[in-house]
């Protein structure tokens, strides 16, 4: 093996270890190990934010801005003019955000954090309303009976639980008598889908434990071939 896929596999089986560690308690090592990987995902995430959004998309068209071309070409340049310098809006709420880092104007980055919250909280409820809602609810008009009694029931048992779960979240009248019992029916729906959604959260979690020990039992010691 190279020496630096070497250095790497002791790296990555040492972290490895630290992490491990937090099953006997909280320690230093593992500490450590929770601060690097926060620090490396944060420095990534900026450097590719920096490359991939804000070069290509804010700094370098500022930088193409020729003032020649608006004299040389008045309408066509006021055009290029106008779309480049319309850029230094988003640029000065990007620079509203390091206000936080001052006591007096720390107010300033509310504008900043405002337009965001409200731009993404538009864009989600679109996407959603057309990706999820719309979807989920045209995937639910299915045909009680298809002809095959195990799709059929498949059918009906999502009918029963799509409703019985809408009638759970429905609190605009006590539940009592047939809104009470179809509630209940609702709650062992919900209870199935939360319960199934754990079991396949932890069954990932145990891929990735998996892949730890073979990593550490195979790369590392080579106990395993």
């Amino acid at each position: 093996m190279p020496s630096s896929e070497l250095i790497g596999t002791w790296v990555a089986a040492g972290l490895t270890l630290f992490c491990f560690s937090f099953l006997y308690k909280d320690n230093p090592f593992y500490k450590f190990a929770e601060h690097l990987y926060v620090g490396i995902s944060a420095g990534y995430w900026v450097s590719m934010e920096y490359h991939n959004v804000f070069r290509p998309n804010l700094w370098d068209p500022l930088m193409r801005l020729d003032l020649n071309i608006l004299f040389s070409f008045p309408r066509a340049g006021f055009a290029f003019m106008w779309q480049s310098l319309i850029l230094i809006i988003p640029f000065a709420f990007g620079i509203l955000f390091f206000t936080r880092f001052t006591k007096n104007f720390a107010w300033l980055s509310r504008w900043s954090m405002a337009l965001i919250i409200g731009i993404f909280a538009g864009i989600a409820i679109i996407g959603y309303s057309t990706g999820d809602l719309i979807l989920q609810i045209r995937a639910n008009l299915l045909p009680l009976w298809t002809g095959n009694w195990l799709s059929s029931l498949n059918n009906i048992l999502l009918t029963i639980g799509v409703l019985t779960s809408l009638i759970y979240f429905f609190f605009s009248k006590e539940h009592k008598g047939a809104l009470g019992a179809g509630a209940k029916v609702g709650i062992w729906f919900l209870m199935i889908s939360f319960g199934a959604s754990f079991g396949y959260t932890v069954m990932s979690r145990m891929s990735l434990l998996i892949g730890r020990i073979y990593f550490i039992f195979g790369e590392w010691l080579g106990l395993i071939k």
